[in-house]
Protein backbone atom coordinates (compact mmCIF):
# COMPACT_ATOMS: atom_id res chain seq x y z
CA UNK A 1 0.00 0.00 0.00
CA UNK A 2 2.88 2.37 0.82
CA UNK A 3 4.47 1.78 -2.60
CA UNK A 4 1.14 2.36 -4.33
CA UNK A 5 0.68 5.60 -2.38
CA UNK A 6 4.12 6.82 -3.40
CA UNK A 7 3.46 5.89 -7.04
CA UNK A 8 0.05 7.59 -6.94
CA UNK A 9 1.43 10.84 -5.54
CA UNK A 10 4.28 10.85 -8.04
CA UNK A 11 1.80 10.22 -10.85
CA UNK A 12 -0.32 13.08 -9.50
CA UNK A 13 2.37 15.63 -10.30
CA UNK A 14 1.29 15.29 -13.94
CA UNK A 15 -2.03 16.88 -12.96
CA UNK A 16 -0.55 19.86 -11.16
CA UNK A 17 -0.27 23.25 -12.81
CA UNK A 18 2.21 22.98 -15.67
CA UNK A 19 1.95 19.18 -15.81
CA UNK A 20 0.98 17.06 -18.82
CA UNK A 21 -2.58 16.58 -17.67
CA UNK A 22 -3.18 19.82 -15.77
CA UNK A 23 -6.51 20.28 -17.54
CA UNK A 24 -7.76 17.06 -15.95
CA UNK A 25 -6.82 18.00 -12.40
CA UNK A 26 -10.41 17.62 -11.17
CA UNK A 27 -10.45 13.97 -12.24
CA UNK A 28 -7.26 13.18 -10.34
CA UNK A 29 -8.42 15.07 -7.26
CA UNK A 30 -11.70 13.14 -7.20
CA UNK A 31 -9.95 9.76 -7.16
CA UNK A 32 -7.22 10.99 -4.81
CA UNK A 33 -9.61 12.15 -2.11
CA UNK A 34 -11.70 9.01 -2.60
CA UNK A 35 -8.75 6.64 -2.11
CA UNK A 36 -6.84 8.56 0.57
CA UNK A 37 -7.56 10.96 3.40
CA UNK A 38 -6.48 14.45 2.23
CA UNK A 39 -3.26 15.63 3.89
CA UNK A 40 -4.06 19.32 3.49
CA UNK A 41 -5.61 21.61 6.10
CA UNK A 42 -7.28 25.01 6.07
CA UNK A 43 -4.81 27.87 5.68
CA UNK A 44 -6.93 30.77 6.89
CA UNK A 45 -6.54 32.15 10.38
CA UNK A 46 -9.02 31.10 13.03
CA UNK A 47 -10.13 27.88 14.66
CA UNK A 48 -10.72 24.78 12.57
CA UNK A 49 -11.71 21.22 13.29
CA UNK A 50 -9.23 18.69 11.96
CA UNK A 51 -10.88 15.33 11.37
CA UNK A 52 -9.89 12.35 9.23
CA UNK A 53 -13.45 11.79 8.05
CA UNK A 54 -14.30 14.09 5.17
CA UNK A 55 -17.58 14.31 3.27
CA UNK A 56 -16.62 11.54 0.84
CA UNK A 57 -16.21 9.12 3.73
CA UNK A 58 -19.52 10.26 5.16
CA UNK A 59 -21.16 9.44 1.84
CA UNK A 60 -19.47 6.03 1.82
CA UNK A 61 -21.04 5.28 5.21
CA UNK A 62 -24.47 5.97 3.70
CA UNK A 63 -23.67 3.66 0.78
CA UNK A 64 -22.68 0.92 3.23
CA UNK A 65 -25.97 1.46 5.08
CA UNK A 66 -27.85 1.00 1.79
CA UNK A 67 -26.20 -2.34 0.94
CA UNK A 68 -28.62 -4.53 2.98
CA UNK A 69 -31.60 -2.99 1.15
CA UNK A 70 -29.85 -3.47 -2.21
CA UNK A 71 -28.97 -7.12 -1.59
CA UNK A 72 -32.44 -7.99 -0.33
CA UNK A 73 -33.98 -6.07 -3.23
CA UNK A 74 -31.94 -8.11 -5.71
CA UNK A 75 -33.10 -11.32 -4.06
CA UNK A 76 -36.73 -10.17 -4.03
CA UNK A 77 -36.67 -9.32 -7.76
CA UNK A 78 -35.49 -12.86 -8.47
CA UNK A 79 -37.93 -14.30 -5.94
CA UNK A 80 -40.91 -12.55 -7.57
CA UNK A 81 -39.73 -13.84 -10.94
CA UNK A 82 -39.53 -17.44 -9.68
CA UNK A 83 -42.91 -17.04 -8.01
CA UNK A 84 -44.49 -15.70 -11.21
CA UNK A 85 -43.10 -18.55 -13.29
CA UNK A 86 -44.19 -21.29 -10.89
CA UNK A 87 -40.71 -22.39 -9.91
CA UNK A 88 -41.44 -22.04 -6.19
CA UNK A 89 -44.27 -24.58 -6.15
CA UNK A 90 -42.12 -27.04 -4.19
CA UNK A 91 -40.65 -24.38 -1.90
CA UNK A 92 -37.51 -22.25 -1.81
CA UNK A 93 -34.50 -24.54 -1.95
CA UNK A 94 -30.88 -23.44 -1.53
CA UNK A 95 -30.35 -23.69 -5.30
CA UNK A 96 -33.42 -21.53 -5.98
CA UNK A 97 -32.26 -19.02 -3.36
CA UNK A 98 -29.01 -18.44 -5.24
CA UNK A 99 -30.88 -18.48 -8.52
CA UNK A 100 -33.18 -15.71 -7.29
CA UNK A 101 -30.24 -13.62 -6.08
CA UNK A 102 -28.35 -14.09 -9.35
CA UNK A 103 -31.36 -13.22 -11.45
CA UNK A 104 -32.06 -10.11 -9.36
CA UNK A 105 -28.43 -8.98 -9.50
CA UNK A 106 -28.38 -9.20 -13.29
CA UNK A 107 -31.59 -7.18 -13.40
CA UNK A 108 -30.59 -4.45 -10.93
CA UNK A 109 -26.88 -3.88 -11.63
CA UNK A 110 -27.43 -2.28 -15.09
CA UNK A 111 -29.48 0.46 -13.40
CA UNK A 112 -26.69 1.05 -10.89
CA UNK A 113 -24.15 1.29 -13.70
CA UNK A 114 -26.27 3.66 -15.80
CA UNK A 115 -26.98 5.93 -12.82
CA UNK A 116 -23.30 6.25 -11.94
CA UNK A 117 -21.98 6.57 -15.49
CA UNK A 118 -24.45 9.30 -16.44
CA UNK A 119 -24.49 11.16 -13.13
CA UNK A 120 -20.76 11.07 -12.41
CA UNK A 121 -19.99 11.77 -16.06
CA UNK A 122 -21.92 15.03 -15.84
CA UNK A 123 -20.42 15.97 -12.49
CA UNK A 124 -16.85 15.27 -13.66
CA UNK A 125 -17.44 17.34 -16.79
CA UNK A 126 -18.93 20.29 -14.90
CA UNK A 127 -16.16 20.21 -12.31
CA UNK A 128 -13.50 20.24 -15.01
CA UNK A 129 -15.14 23.14 -16.85
CA UNK A 130 -15.44 25.16 -13.63
CA UNK A 131 -11.98 24.09 -12.40
CA UNK A 132 -13.45 22.82 -9.16
CA UNK A 133 -13.24 19.65 -7.11
CA UNK A 134 -15.63 16.84 -8.05
CA UNK A 135 -18.51 16.79 -5.57
CA UNK A 136 -19.10 13.61 -3.61
CA UNK A 137 -22.87 13.77 -3.18
CA UNK A 138 -23.64 11.56 -6.17
CA UNK A 139 -21.98 8.59 -4.48
CA UNK A 140 -25.21 8.21 -2.51
CA UNK A 141 -27.64 9.53 -5.12
CA UNK A 142 -26.42 7.09 -7.76
CA UNK A 143 -26.83 4.21 -5.31
CA UNK A 144 -30.36 5.20 -4.29
CA UNK A 145 -31.81 5.70 -7.79
CA UNK A 146 -31.88 1.97 -8.74
CA UNK A 147 -33.61 1.23 -5.43
CA UNK A 148 -36.59 3.54 -6.02
CA UNK A 149 -37.48 2.99 -9.69
CA UNK A 150 -39.46 0.08 -11.18
CA UNK A 151 -37.17 -2.74 -12.25
CA UNK A 152 -38.43 -2.82 -15.82
CA UNK A 153 -37.99 0.90 -16.59
CA UNK A 154 -36.02 1.19 -19.86
CA UNK A 155 -32.41 2.08 -19.19
CA UNK A 156 -32.45 4.94 -21.68
CA UNK A 157 -35.30 6.55 -19.73
CA UNK A 158 -33.33 6.21 -16.51
CA UNK A 159 -30.30 7.82 -18.21
CA UNK A 160 -32.38 10.80 -19.37
CA UNK A 161 -33.98 11.18 -15.94
CA UNK A 162 -30.61 11.08 -14.15
CA UNK A 163 -29.16 13.66 -16.53
CA UNK A 164 -32.15 15.95 -16.03
CA UNK A 165 -31.98 15.64 -12.23
CA UNK A 166 -28.23 16.23 -11.98
CA UNK A 167 -28.27 19.23 -14.31
CA UNK A 168 -31.50 20.98 -13.39
CA UNK A 169 -31.94 19.95 -9.74
CA UNK A 170 -28.29 20.19 -8.72
CA UNK A 171 -25.72 21.81 -11.01
CA UNK A 172 -27.81 24.87 -11.87
CA UNK A 173 -28.05 25.56 -8.14
CA UNK A 174 -24.28 25.35 -7.73
CA UNK A 175 -23.68 21.65 -7.14
CA UNK A 176 -23.52 19.56 -3.99
CA UNK A 177 -24.60 21.49 -0.92
CA UNK A 178 -26.65 24.04 -2.82
CA UNK A 179 -29.47 21.94 -4.30
CA UNK A 180 -32.94 22.51 -2.88
CA UNK A 181 -34.48 19.16 -3.80
CA UNK A 182 -33.34 15.59 -3.30
CA UNK A 183 -31.74 14.62 -6.63
CA UNK A 184 -32.74 10.93 -6.47
CA UNK A 185 -36.38 11.88 -5.93
CA UNK A 186 -36.26 14.38 -8.78
CA UNK A 187 -35.09 11.48 -10.97
CA UNK A 188 -38.10 9.43 -9.92
CA UNK A 189 -40.46 12.39 -10.31
CA UNK A 190 -39.15 13.06 -13.84
CA UNK A 191 -39.78 9.43 -14.79
CA UNK A 192 -43.23 9.52 -13.20
CA UNK A 193 -44.39 12.56 -15.15
CA UNK A 194 -42.39 12.15 -18.38
CA UNK A 195 -42.87 8.39 -18.82
CA UNK A 196 -46.00 7.45 -16.86
CA UNK A 197 -46.39 4.15 -18.73
CA UNK A 198 -43.06 3.03 -17.21
CA UNK A 199 -43.99 4.25 -13.74
CA UNK A 200 -47.47 2.86 -13.23
CA UNK A 201 -48.01 3.69 -9.58
CA UNK A 202 -45.71 1.60 -7.41
CA UNK A 203 -45.92 -1.75 -9.18
CA UNK A 204 -43.01 -4.12 -9.52
CA UNK A 205 -42.11 -5.33 -13.00
CA UNK A 206 -40.44 -8.72 -13.31
CA UNK A 207 -37.92 -8.67 -16.13
CA UNK A 208 -38.09 -11.25 -18.91
CA UNK A 209 -35.50 -13.92 -18.14
CA UNK A 210 -34.66 -14.27 -21.83
CA UNK A 211 -33.19 -10.77 -21.77
CA UNK A 212 -30.32 -12.06 -19.70
CA UNK A 213 -30.10 -15.57 -21.10
CA UNK A 214 -31.50 -16.88 -17.84
CA UNK A 215 -34.63 -19.06 -18.02
CA UNK A 216 -35.24 -17.56 -21.45
CA UNK A 217 -38.82 -17.07 -22.55
CA UNK A 218 -40.47 -17.89 -19.23
CA UNK A 219 -42.23 -14.58 -18.72
CA UNK A 220 -42.48 -11.37 -20.73
CA UNK A 221 -44.74 -8.84 -19.07
CA UNK A 222 -45.64 -10.02 -15.61
CA UNK A 223 -46.63 -7.23 -13.21
CA UNK A 224 -48.01 -7.51 -9.70
CA UNK A 225 -49.67 -4.77 -7.69
CA UNK A 226 -48.34 -3.69 -4.33
CA UNK A 227 -50.65 -3.36 -1.29
CA UNK A 228 -51.08 0.39 -1.86
CA UNK A 229 -52.01 -0.17 -5.49
CA UNK A 230 -54.52 -2.84 -4.47
CA UNK A 231 -56.26 -0.41 -2.11
CA UNK A 232 -56.23 2.41 -4.64
CA UNK A 233 -58.09 0.17 -7.11
CA UNK A 234 -60.63 -0.94 -4.49
CA UNK A 235 -59.15 -4.35 -3.67
CA UNK A 236 -58.52 -5.82 -0.24
CA UNK A 237 -54.89 -6.09 0.83
CA UNK A 238 -53.78 -9.70 1.18
CA UNK A 239 -50.42 -9.17 2.89
CA UNK A 240 -50.08 -8.97 6.68
CA UNK A 241 -47.85 -6.62 8.65
CA UNK A 242 -45.17 -9.30 8.91
CA UNK A 243 -45.39 -10.07 5.18
CA UNK A 244 -44.57 -6.45 4.39
CA UNK A 245 -41.95 -6.13 7.11
CA UNK A 246 -40.18 -9.24 5.82
CA UNK A 247 -40.24 -7.78 2.31
CA UNK A 248 -41.05 -10.71 0.02
CA UNK A 249 -43.75 -8.71 -1.73
CA UNK A 250 -43.99 -6.60 -4.91
CA UNK A 251 -42.49 -3.13 -4.68
CA UNK A 252 -39.52 -1.00 -5.66
CA UNK A 253 -36.17 -2.76 -5.34
CA UNK A 254 -34.91 -1.28 -2.07
CA UNK A 255 -38.16 -0.37 -0.35
CA UNK A 256 -39.83 -3.66 0.62
CA UNK A 257 -37.80 -5.10 3.53
CA UNK A 258 -38.24 -3.19 6.81
CA UNK A 259 -35.44 -5.10 8.55
CA UNK A 260 -32.86 -4.25 5.89
CA UNK A 261 -33.86 -0.59 6.09
CA UNK A 262 -33.68 -0.54 9.89
CA UNK A 263 -30.25 -2.15 9.76
CA UNK A 264 -29.07 0.74 7.60
CA UNK A 265 -30.80 3.21 9.94
CA UNK A 266 -28.92 1.78 12.92
CA UNK A 267 -25.59 2.38 11.18
CA UNK A 268 -26.50 5.94 10.18
CA UNK A 269 -27.61 6.80 13.71
CA UNK A 270 -24.65 5.12 15.42
CA UNK A 271 -22.17 7.02 13.24
CA UNK A 272 -24.04 10.31 13.54
CA UNK A 273 -24.45 10.58 9.77
CA UNK A 274 -28.26 10.90 9.85
CA UNK A 275 -30.63 12.42 12.38
CA UNK A 276 -32.71 10.00 14.44
CA UNK A 277 -35.01 12.93 15.23
CA UNK A 278 -36.00 13.34 11.59
CA UNK A 279 -36.52 9.58 11.15
CA UNK A 280 -38.66 9.25 14.28
CA UNK A 281 -40.66 12.37 13.45
CA UNK A 282 -41.58 10.97 10.01
CA UNK A 283 -42.96 7.78 11.58
CA UNK A 284 -44.79 9.71 14.30
CA UNK A 285 -46.33 12.13 11.79
CA UNK A 286 -47.41 9.35 9.43
CA UNK A 287 -48.66 7.07 12.19
CA UNK A 288 -50.68 9.79 13.92
CA UNK A 289 -52.26 11.02 10.68
CA UNK A 290 -53.17 7.47 9.64
CA UNK A 291 -54.62 6.82 13.13
CA UNK A 292 -56.87 9.87 12.84
CA UNK A 293 -58.09 8.69 9.44
CA UNK A 294 -58.79 5.26 10.98
CA UNK A 295 -60.99 6.92 13.60
CA UNK A 296 -62.68 9.64 11.59
CA UNK A 297 -62.18 8.79 7.90
CA UNK A 298 -64.88 7.61 5.53
CA UNK A 299 -65.57 3.89 5.84
CA UNK A 300 -65.85 3.63 2.06
CA UNK A 301 -62.23 4.78 1.65
CA UNK A 302 -60.07 1.66 1.97
CA UNK A 303 -56.87 3.67 2.33
CA UNK A 304 -58.36 5.77 5.16
CA UNK A 305 -59.32 2.59 7.00
CA UNK A 306 -55.96 0.93 6.36
CA UNK A 307 -54.47 0.28 9.85
CA UNK A 308 -52.11 3.10 10.84
CA UNK A 309 -49.19 0.78 11.56
CA UNK A 310 -49.50 -0.77 8.09
CA UNK A 311 -48.82 2.60 6.47
CA UNK A 312 -45.41 2.67 8.14
CA UNK A 313 -44.27 -0.50 6.38
CA UNK A 314 -46.08 0.03 3.07
CA UNK A 315 -44.50 1.36 -0.10
CA UNK A 316 -41.49 3.61 0.30
CA UNK A 317 -42.46 5.06 3.69
CA UNK A 318 -39.68 3.49 5.79
CA UNK A 319 -37.04 3.83 3.05
CA UNK A 320 -37.90 7.49 2.52
CA UNK A 321 -37.86 8.23 6.26
CA UNK A 322 -34.40 6.70 6.75
CA UNK A 323 -32.47 7.50 3.59
CA UNK A 324 -34.10 10.48 1.87
CA UNK A 325 -35.84 12.59 4.50
CA UNK A 326 -32.51 12.73 6.35
CA UNK A 327 -30.52 14.11 3.41
CA UNK A 328 -28.33 16.74 5.14
CA UNK A 329 -28.48 19.14 2.20
CA UNK A 330 -32.22 19.28 1.55
CA UNK A 331 -33.61 18.67 5.05
CA UNK A 332 -34.03 20.96 8.05
CA UNK A 333 -30.82 21.57 9.99
CA UNK A 334 -31.97 23.06 13.30
CA UNK A 335 -32.72 20.52 16.04
CA UNK A 336 -36.30 21.66 16.56
CA UNK A 337 -36.73 22.06 12.81
CA UNK A 338 -35.89 18.38 12.29
CA UNK A 339 -38.89 17.37 14.39
CA UNK A 340 -41.22 19.69 12.48
CA UNK A 341 -39.79 18.77 9.07
CA UNK A 342 -40.02 15.02 9.68
CA UNK A 343 -43.51 15.21 11.19
CA UNK A 344 -44.86 17.12 8.20
CA UNK A 345 -43.34 14.60 5.77
CA UNK A 346 -45.19 11.75 7.48
CA UNK A 347 -48.39 13.78 7.61
CA UNK A 348 -48.31 14.79 3.92
CA UNK A 349 -47.37 11.27 2.77
CA UNK A 350 -50.46 9.76 4.39
CA UNK A 351 -52.66 12.64 3.20
CA UNK A 352 -51.61 11.99 -0.40
CA UNK A 353 -52.22 8.27 -0.03
CA UNK A 354 -55.69 8.73 1.41
CA UNK A 355 -56.94 11.68 -0.63
CA UNK A 356 -55.31 10.96 -4.01
CA UNK A 357 -56.03 7.37 -5.12
CA UNK A 358 -54.45 8.14 -8.49
CA UNK A 359 -51.06 8.24 -6.78
CA UNK A 360 -51.08 5.66 -3.96
CA UNK A 361 -47.49 6.09 -2.75
CA UNK A 362 -47.22 9.69 -1.48
CA UNK A 363 -43.74 9.59 0.06
CA UNK A 364 -41.95 11.06 -2.95
CA UNK A 365 -44.24 14.08 -3.16
CA UNK A 366 -44.16 14.60 0.61
CA UNK A 367 -40.35 14.75 0.80
CA UNK A 368 -40.02 17.00 -2.25
CA UNK A 369 -42.66 19.37 -0.87
CA UNK A 370 -40.94 19.59 2.50
CA UNK A 371 -37.55 20.05 0.80
CA UNK A 372 -38.96 23.35 -0.44
CA UNK A 373 -40.13 24.35 3.06
CA UNK A 374 -37.04 23.18 4.99
CA UNK A 375 -35.25 26.60 4.80
CA UNK A 376 -38.43 28.34 6.00
CA UNK A 377 -38.78 25.91 8.90
CA UNK A 378 -35.20 26.56 9.98
CA UNK A 379 -35.67 30.33 9.62
CA UNK A 380 -38.77 30.26 11.81
CA UNK A 381 -37.03 28.15 14.47
CA UNK A 382 -34.04 30.53 14.55
CA UNK A 383 -36.32 33.60 14.78
CA UNK A 384 -38.27 32.08 17.65
CA UNK A 385 -35.01 31.36 19.50
CA UNK A 386 -33.78 34.92 18.89
CA UNK A 387 -37.04 36.39 20.18
CA UNK A 388 -37.00 34.16 23.26
CA UNK A 389 -33.42 35.17 24.08
CA UNK A 390 -34.28 38.82 23.60
CA UNK A 391 -37.18 38.48 26.05
CA UNK A 392 -34.92 36.81 28.62
CA UNK A 393 -32.37 39.64 28.25
CA UNK A 394 -35.08 42.25 28.86
CA UNK A 395 -36.19 40.49 32.07
CA UNK A 396 -32.61 40.39 33.33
Amino acid sequence: MKKFYQFWKKFGKNFEEGGKFAKLSSFYDAFDTFLFTPNTTAKRNGSHIHDGRDSKRTMILVVIALIPALLFGMFNVGYQHLLATGQLAAGLTCALWWKALGFGALAVLPYLIVAYVVGLGIEFTVAQIKHEEVAEGFLVTGFIIPLIVPINTPLWQVAIAVAFAVIFAKEVFGGTGYNIFNVALITRAFLFFAYPSSMTGDKMFVRDGGTWGWDGGLVEGYTCATPLTQMATGSEVQQSFWDMANGLIPGSVGETCLWAILLGAALLIATGVASWKTMLAVFVGGGLTAFLFNRFGAESNLVAQYPWYMHLVSGGFAFGAVFMATDPVTSARTECGKWIYGFLIGLVAVLVRVLNPGYPEGMMLAILLMNAFAPLIDWCVVQVNINNRAKREVKL
